[in-house]
């Protein structure tokens, strides 16, 4: 259950900042982890902040218990040393969960060192809003103690059954949410699921032609076994306001596995995907970066239809309202685009 309506927007401790009302208009197309006790990595933060829209210190998963220290401080000495915002790079962090034995000194070491230069403390195997309740108390606490002027979001990583189950509800748990991810490794082995793979398909999961008459083989194709819980996260956080996230691609070695599985998350309506390797990172600003001439079209629509109000025949196809709202949401996002990316700009003609 959330907070009644007129205490959902209220600062949980005295002294914190007040909530958000609306997130803040940034462009994540690609989210890029980082493990930050690996040194030579940290020094190449800056570049890679270049390339990428959010930088993402891991904290959990990938890190052996021994190295977790180390990260915990590498992480917070990167964000000393870079400023983030100037090169327009959000700063996230992923913590570990609230069942180890290293999260309460995440949560607790990193707000104080960090500050406001954190932007997004991303929670692992979030299971429902009580995990949210929970962080967001402990967040507003941490930001009276300190001094902090803005609160630091939430984004919540869906991976096992039960979260999935909870997606409604944990999606308008907090207004400090900015958004969810898939994690398709948790989440496969919490339903059971028989594979080894870190999202993308699986050449067993197919749809079977039916028999011909003939005896000739029947034909098949395979089919993606993450469309029903990435497509309900993607209506869950619309309908909240918030963001969806494609989470990671594992087959490094499949660049064009991974291009057609951001695709299908960028055309069901999510913001950006999680890049494991910078070879990743090209392959999400390129895909979640609308094409120019779709843009072009919808720049069309939104001419012919200034208000969209009305009705347009454009190149023998009818517009009206629900397709002017369509190009709105092209058009908004290759404005994001562009004033990030020159090249892209110029493509756009912006």
């Amino acid at each position: 259950m959330t907070r009644p309506p007129r205490a959902f927007f209220q600062p949980l401790a005295q002294g914190a900042p007040e909530p958000l009302r609306d997130l803040p208009v940034r462009l994540e197309r690609v989210i890029h982890f980082l493990p930050p006790h690996i040194e030579k990595l940290r020094d190449r933060a800056a570049r890679t902040a270049g390339e990428a829209d959010v930088l993402c210190g891991n904290l959990e998963d990938a890190i052996p218990p021994d190295a977790k220290a180390a990260a915990r401080a590498g992480f917070i000495d990167m964000a000393a040393k870079v400023d983030f915002a100037a090169l327009g790079c959000g700063l996230w962090v992923r913590i570990n969960g609230a069942g180890s034995p290293w999260h309460f000194d995440d949560v607790t070491q990193i707000i104080a060192a960090c500050g406001d230069r954190l932007d997004v403390m991303m929670v692992p195997k979030v299971e429902g809003p009580w995990d949210i309740h929970y962080l967001d108390q402990l967040l507003a606490v941490l930001e009276a103690r300190h001094g902090l002027e803005r609160p630091i979001l939430l984004h919540a990583i869906l991976e096992t059954a039960q979260g999935v189950a909870n997606v409604e509800a944990i999606a308008t748990s907090s207004p400090r949410l900015q958004g969810m991810s898939l994690g398709p490794a948790d989440l496969a082995a919490s339903r059971g699921m028989k594979t080894t793979r870190v999202g993308g398909g699986h050449p067993a999961y197919r749809v079977l032609a039916d028999p011909g008459r003939d005896g000739a083989p029947r034909a098949s194709a395979q089919q993606d076994p993450w469309h029903y819980t990435l497509a309900r996260m993607v209506d869950a956080c619309a309908a909240a306001g918030i963001k969806p996230f494609h989470g990671p691609f594992g087959a490094i070695d499949d660049p064009e596995g991974c291009e057609q599985q951001f695709k299908n998350a960028f055309l069901l309506g999510c913001a950006g995907a999680w890049s494991l390797h910078p070879s990743q990172i090209a392959i999400a600003r390129r895909v979640f970066s609308p094409d120019p001439a779709e843009v072009a079209f919808a720049r069309r629509i939104l001419e012919a239809m200034p208000d969209g109000a009305g009705v347009a025949l454009i190149d023998g196809r009818m517009q009206d309202d629900a397709t002017w709202k369509q190009a709105k949401v092209m058009v908004d996002l290759a404005r994001q685009v562009a004033a990030r990316d020159p090249a892209m700009a110029e493509a756009y003609g912006m």
